[in-house]
């Protein structure tokens, strides 16, 4: 009996670190996403942004963000030991959380991407990844208020993309939007450099979810694991199909990038109910995340002006809302379509509200407190030059002269970021 346990214990902490790696891998995919669906000049600037905040979110984690997170509870607020780990032994545990709080931070990269100060931007990773995420956590997933409701998320809709969203949302609403993105009331579309890396980037996510769901069971269950996995290829793949069919028909064409969001859209709507809903019901979530998010990004785009190069706002906040409120329809014990009435409903919306007003304010709070020291977004001139050259001396790609004949082109586009380059390093 002692071996048999011992080797189910085995299996369940190796299915838990394939699931962390899987997690960790999918900053790859946030990362060429952003770059993907962003300008070339701005692309060290993206990759260095992802790499430095798993680097830095881990070890703000290991020493401060786990043990808030899931130390022994005050009050149902926060925790209160475990920092450096001292007196835990849980861990493989620590190392799965810490790449979901690193996730939860990066989303805001995109966001603010093409004008943020990478100093102001570590500063609130640094405020996301050691407070206001394990906070949340705390509460949701660590024993706090909102887990003695009987709040449901089962791998973190709200906890993980609603809260990175937020985050995302008012650094995006402090900073302002890239120059030339709006033209009084006309709103002027910045394309990004590379749909086939955004793809890359998209494909890469789908399969590291399938760890972010599927080992949130934290064992190798084999009843759940694959209901989990299944919930999320079909939420995903019918998020897709909606996206491509909602934009074909409001825009007479099917939208590459809209259509690669639709897949994210439907994993964060997912997200949360993965262990809870039906095939069919992950479906129907799914199909509805495409068509919400879709309208979502055209709304913050267009009507509130809120400039989000990415669509993180509307991928990961509103899809995570829907996601959230999604488990009180479509439980398939207590949701209310199943007979359970609007009661798991009306505490996820507690839940969602509670996370919305903690976020802001924290977030808002630590931007005002970063921007009384120093500005948080580059010179006019840095965004011009793109900041690789501005931030970092080096670009991603190398430019050539290009030759018609036995003449080579004007290599003028060259010749004006060093010029520029110079002008600001003078300055």
């Amino acid at each position: 009996m002692e071996a048999i346990e011992a080797v189910q214990s085995s299996v369940d902490m190796m299915w838990m670190m394939i699931g962390a790696i899987l997690v960790f891998f999918m900053h790859a995919g946030f990362a060429m996403v952003e770059t993907g669906f962003t300008r070339s000049k701005n692309t060290v600037n993206i990759l260095m942004k992802n790499i430095l905040t798993v680097s830095l979110g881990s070890i703000l984690y290991f020493f401060v963000g786990f043990a808030l997170m899931f130390g022994p509870s005050a009050f149902g607020m926060i925790g209160t030991e475990g920092f450096a780990l001292l007196g835990r032994e849980d861990i493989g545990f620590f190392v799965f959380q810490a790449v979901f709080a690193a996730t939860c931070a990066t989303i805001i990269s995109g966001a603010v991407a093409e004008r943020m100060k990478l100093s102001a931007y570590l500063l609130l990773t640094v405020a996301m990844t050691g407070i206001i995420y394990p906070v949340v956590g705390h509460w949701v997933w660590g024993g706090g208020w909102l887990s003695q409701l009987g709040f449901i998320d089962f791998a973190g809709s709200s906890v993980v993309h609603l809260t990175g969203a937020v985050g995302a949302l008012v650094a995006a609403w402090l900073i302002g939007p890239r120059i030339g993105k709006y033209s009084g009331q006309i709103v002027n579309v910045i394309p990004g450099h590379s749909i086939p890396l955004g793809a890359l980037g998209v494909f890469i996510l789908w399969l590291g979810w399938f760890g972010f769901n599927g080992a949130s069971t934290l064992a190798a269950d084999t009843t759940l694991v694959p209901t989990v996995i299944a919930n999320t290829l079909l939420a995903a793949s019918a998020a897709v199909l909606s996206t491509a069919l909602h934009t074909k028909l409001r825009y007479k064409r099917m939208d590459a990038s809209l259509s690669l969001n639709g897949a994210l859209s439907g994993l964060v709507g997912i997200t949360a109910g993965c262990a809870n809903v039906s095939l069919i019901g992950a479906i129907a979530i799914g199909l509805i995340a495409g068509v919400i998010m879709t309208e979502s990004i055209r709304f913050f785009d267009v009507k509130a002006k809120i400039d989000d190069p990415v669509g993180a706002i509307s991928v990961h906040g509103i899809g995570g809302i829907w996601g959230t409120l999604a488990v009180g329809l479509f439980d398939t014990t207590n949701g209310a379509f199943y007979g359970g009435g609007v009661g798991i409903l009306g505490v996820q919306i507690i839940g969602i509200a509670a996370i919305i007003a903690w976020t802001s304010l924290t977030v808002g709070g630590s931007l005002l407190v970063i921007r009384a020291f120093s500005s948080l977004r580059v010179s006019k001139e840095a965004e011009i030059v793109g900041l690789d050259f501005y931030e970092h001396g080096t670009q991603a790609y190398e430019f050539k002269d290009t030759f018609r004949g036995s003449a080579p082109l004007s290599d003028d586009f060259a010749q004006r970021l060093t010029q520029l380059g110079k002008s600001v390093e003078a300055r």
